[in-house]
């Protein structure tokens, strides 16, 4: 084996892994940017939800609520009855 074939294939062997390096990095790197905006959209959502929370807090007492309306229309249709109407 002459020293050019040699040298040509530590060359084809780099020119190869070159390339390899180069396909990952362009399968990886718009991977990436996805995982970095879908980071930033996920900060959002949750400030939305933590927004909603606070917005809806509430309706935890929406029972009670309804209880106390319940009640009073009950009463107010036993005292319509009552009076006669």
């Amino acid at each position: 084996m002459t020293m050019f074939a040699a040298e040509t294939g530590w060359v084809i062997g780099y020119v190869i892994g070159i390339a390899v390096v180069l396909v990952v990095v362009a399968l990886v790197v718009p991977i990436l940017v996805l995982a970095h905006r879908i980071g930033g959209q996920a900060t959002a959502i949750d400030e939305s939800l933590q927004q909603s929370v606070t917005h809806t807090a509430g309706l935890a007492g929406l029972s009670d609520t309804i209880d106390a309306a319940e009640r009073i229309t009950a009463g107010l249709a036993r005292g319509r009855a009552r009076l006669g109407g």
